[in-house]
């Protein structure tokens, strides 16, 4: 299918994809595909919404008015606020009832009642971690009366939609999904199903899991050293973290964004790798099956541990055109169809005390409330803070129990009956330590980690006998019970930053980076989340989990974590770099921040932009969103260009370098070839030489075996190598790529002689030994992909044909019979930007070039003039895919254009194509 570069209107969108439709049943039926005649175009419309005229929905206290505009972005106007979260669920299962139905069952690990066996294990895992319980426990016992109010409305709302649309009049899926189960029912909406998405959230926002186990993987074939050196500290000097100044005030607890940091201390009073990691040299490969476990989680926010970000920032009214604030948010997550994000407009008619919402912006469909976005009087975006939450535990367990300080502790257990779609149900049993859940229990090789593994590095880390191995626990803050669905309703109503600072205290997982704009001129930060202060070890590798001095101690008090109003610079970035520099904050956040890339070039063009007496305007910010420059060509590239390539047919390529600066447009031939160069240099410089774990699944090397340190040959001259296969998908081995991986060449780049530039080689193909040598094999790899993949003629190349996104419907669009997929999924679009570029159209170096993730919205406050605000969606509005809004916003988004977004009534009802009143 040829890749989309021309867009069109949304009504000639509507009109020439309905055509595509009748063509596309004509054939199958011709062809005698049993979809095809049972997909008649009446089965593909019934879903689509009324969005005209008058329904009556129960509940309502009054009529409720529904605008929307030419893209299908409803406005809802109501007079109180329950009957403005009863419309929001009504409208939003109207458009969107597939994906919210699969959200809630992945939630709960229901997948198996829907789709069948093949997803009993994912069931089984998140069952064990038990999402759907922790979310049943904060709608009992940690929400506001307000917030269950208002979560009881919305889903009053959404089953109010289901009492009287069924099967395929709710969505084209359920006629497909009738194929497989036809006894499937959706059952009525519960505020649990709402508040247990931000599970789903947290999961793929979760911090540096991924990271955890990858360090110990990495164990397996590289020493201490050689992991700490893939692993560099952030370049404080270099790229600046989030809060600049500031400390915590040692009597009080309290952060002071005035404050002069006083001598660094250390809060865990123990020394960075000390028994912790030795506890991670000894998981080696047995904790292979626990990430491939991990990578089998549905991921519907993104790949987790891969460089996946976000960016915001806001300019103060005294550096911008308009003379009140600028705000930027373009959250990064994975590509989906349709978008994770639902645009929409809450709003009371007369707003008061008793009904105070004005608000639009960014929601989740199936939860009440906009996550990202606006109100009348304040502004505020996300990114991810990346705090360290989440720890794996060893557990030395026996049929009594687990230890712990020596005494056996019984384990605290449940049993979970999965059902499954046309099969047997099975009944599993969920062990519990105080550690949390055994997630080790969920695959059979996994009861065998830790078996061979030397743990502890000190005379006092003494491990137990291990017996028949270690199994492992996972602690996570989103397992215990909070109130974040709480903070939802407090920004939508905030009028200043106190109130949403109070907002923000109850923001407790995923923890976030909270950026603040207000029409009063004033912009600010927040750093929220319930973050963990460890007794001993730093989090980085798998706790000894039979050692209380290993638990969580407590968390960071609210109190202390960092803040800031109206700095001095006036301006505030955050693209998931450090929060603050550690030498002057006593509580360890983590250690595996986004190392600063994208966060150093917003700032360095924010202060190029307003540097003598400059000013910044809706369109740079616009501009700045979709900047292409990548910082790792910047710093390799002349090196390239200074190696002496003989080859002529790799000398051709080598000059597209020539002239380069550095930006990866879609039709840059240049940005292409240096993509190629710096993918295969990292597989030469380091993936080769990382263990089968890490690797991508299915691609093959012969590698010195891992217990080997003798010579290469043999004394009869044969190579004493062995064929080892990579296990890991492509969107989730390693090197990735990303800006941890700059950081790693940064450091070696001026040393030729550096035994990671060394790769071995056999009689028949010698192997590098210095700098120049490994470059230059990798540009010659490079140019002979890309003519297998581009074409010999380099005048072809392009970044964009290298770099696709394709959308894929979730669940069907990725696992359905291929007709399914045909019909419900789009693309492919030939992207610009990059992996850590501010245009981060994300890849994986390891896997290959497709798009992985995605700014996933963009959006730019205006705060001088609300409605002067812009935004777009990476889809539509609409979840049907036959529906003139179900990708209607891609291609300008494509392009980096922005919709206008209007806010108040008069350009509300300016902008509104259709009205829907919902009557009492």
């Amino acid at each position: 299918m040829p890749a989309n570069t021309t867009g069109s209107s949304p009504k000639k969108k509507k009109s020439r994809r309905l055509r595509l439709i009748v063509i596309a049943v004509v054939l199958l039926l011709v062809g005698g595909v049993g979809y095809g005649a049972y997909w008649s175009i009446s089965t593909v419309r019934a879903s689509f919404p009324e969005t005209t005229g008058s329904l009556q929905l129960k509940g309502l206290s009054s009529p409720v008015q529904v605008k929307r505009d030419g893209y299908g972005i409803p406005q809802i106007y109501a007079g109180t606020p329950e009957d403005l979260f009863r419309a929001q669920g009504f409208v939003q299962a109207q458009d969107r009832f597939w994906e919210m139905d699969v959200r809630r069952h992945m939630t709960a690990g229901r997948l198996s009642e829907m789709f069948g066996s093949g997803q009993v294990e994912t069931d089984a895992f998140l069952r064990t971690m038990g999402w759907h319980r922790v979310a049943k426990q904060e709608y009992d016992t940690k929400l506001s009366a307000t917030t269950k109010k208002y979560l009881r409305a919305y889903s009053d709302g959404v089953n109010a939609y289901l009492k009287d649309h069924q099967g395929d009049a709710l969505s084209v899926e359920y006629a497909a999904l009738d194929f497989k189960n036809d006894s499937y029912k959706p059952e009525k909406w519960t505020p649990v199903d709402s508040v247990a998405w931000l599970k789903a959230m947290a999961w793929d926002l979760r911090g540096n899991m991924q990271d955890e186990v990858d360090r110990a993987l990495a164990s397996n074939r590289l020493s201490a050293k050689q992991i700490d050196e893939l692993y560099p500290s952030y370049p404080y000097s270099r790229n600046k973290p989030i809060v600049q100044d500031g400390a915590v005030n040692e009597a009080t607890d309290e952060f002071d964004p005035k404050a002069t940091p006083a001598a660094s201390t250390d809060a865990t009073g123990d020394t960075v790798g000390g028994g912790a990691t030795g506890v991670a040299q000894g998981l080696q490969t047995q904790l292979s099956s626990l990430s491939k476990t991990l990578d089998d989680v549905p991921a519907l926010l993104g790949p987790n541990g891969t460089g996946i970000g976000s960016n915001s920032w806001v300019v103060s009214g005294k550096y911008t055109t308009t003379g009140k604030p600028l705000l930027a948010n373009d959250p990064h997550l994975a590509p989906q169809l349709p978008s994770v994000w639902y645009q929409m407009g809450l709003h009371c008619k007369q707003v008061s005390s008793a009904c105070p919402y004005d608000t639009a912006g960014f929601t989740f469909s199936g939860m009440p409330g906009v996550v990202i976005g606006h109100n009348q009087n304040i502004s505020w975006g996300m990114t991810n803070l990346g705090a360290d939450v989440s720890d794996l535990y060893l557990e030395k367990v026996t049929a009594e129990g687990y230890l712990y300080d020596g005494k056996q502790v019984p384990f605290t257990t449940r049993e979970e009956t999965i059902k499954v779609a046309g099969g047997k149900s099975r009944t599993i049993t969920v062990r519990t330590t105080n550690n949390g859940p055994i997630i080790s229990d969920r695959d059979d090789e996994l009861a065998s980690v830790g078996k061979s593994a030397p743990v502890g590095s000190g005379a006092d880390d003494v491990a137990p006998d291990r017996g028949d191995g270690y199994a492992v626990a996972l602690k996570w803050t989103a397992l215990t019970p909070s109130n974040t669905m709480d903070a939802v309703f407090g920004l939508n109503t905030a009028k200043n930053f106190s109130d949403f600072r109070k907002a923000a205290r109850d923001f407790a997982v995923p923890s976030q980076n909270l950026i603040y704009a207000d029409t009063q001129g004033n912009i600010g930060y927040q750093a929220p989340g319930q973050i963990p202060v460890r007794s001993k070890g730093d989090g980085r590798y798998p706790a000894p989990g039979w050692d209380s001095r290993y638990k969580w101690s407590k968390y960071i008090p609210q109190s202390a974590l960092p803040w800031e109003l109206n700095p001095d610079r006036g301006f505030i970035v955050t693209a998931n770099q450090a929060v603050i520099d550690e030498k002057s904050y006593p509580y360890p956040l983590t250690d595996d921040w986004g190392y600063g890339a994208r966060s150093q070039r917003i700032t360095d063009l924010i202060e190029s932009k307003i540097k003598d007496g400059g000013k910044i305007s809706t369109d740079d910010m616009q501009s700045l969103q979709m900047d292409n420059s990548s910082e790792i060509a910047k710093l390799l590239t002349p090196y390239l260009l200074k190696i002496d390539i003989k080859d002529d047919y790799v000398r051709q390529a080598q000059k597209l370098l020539e002239s380069w600066d550095y930006t990866q447009d879609s039709d840059s031939a240049a940005a292409a070839y240096f993509n190629a160069v710096w993918r295969n240099t990292l597989k030469l410089a380091f993936g080769d030489k990382l263990p089968k774990e890490l690797r991508v699944k299915g691609e093959c090397l012969r590698v010195r075996p891992a217990d080997d340190s003798g010579p290469l040959e043999d004394l009869n001259g044969n190579t004493r190598l062995v064929r080892e296969c990579g296990k890991r998908d492509p969107d989730m081995a390693q090197p990735d790529g990303g800006d941890r991986w700059y950081e790693v060449v940064r450091s070696i780049i001026k040393d030729p002689k550096n035994n990671w530039w060394k790769t071995e080689g056999t009689r028949n193909k010698p192997g590098a030994t210095n700098r120049d040598e490994l470059l230059a094999q990798a540009m010659r790899a490079a140019r002979s992909e890309l003519t297998a993949k581009l074409g010999k003629d380099i005048n072809s190349w392009s970044w964009g044909r290298l770099h696709r996104l394709n959308l894929k419907n979730q669940t069907l669009g990725t696992d359905g019979p291929g007709v399914v997929q045909w019909l419900l999924n789009r693309g492919p679009w030939n992207l610009s930007g990059g992996e850590a570029a501010v245009n981060a159209t994300g890849w994986n170096a390891a896997g290959g070039y497709d798009v992985t993730w995605v700014p996933s919205m963009r959006m730019v406050v205006n705060l001088d003039n609300l409605d002067k605000s812009r935004w777009i969606n990476l889809t539509g509005a609409s979840g049907h895919a036959y529906n003139a809004h179900y990708t209607d916003q891609t291609e300008k988004w494509a392009k980096g254009e922005l919709l206008p977004w209007a806010f108040s009534k008069g350009a509300v009802d300016k902008s509104t194509d259709d009205e829907l009143a919902l009557t009492p």
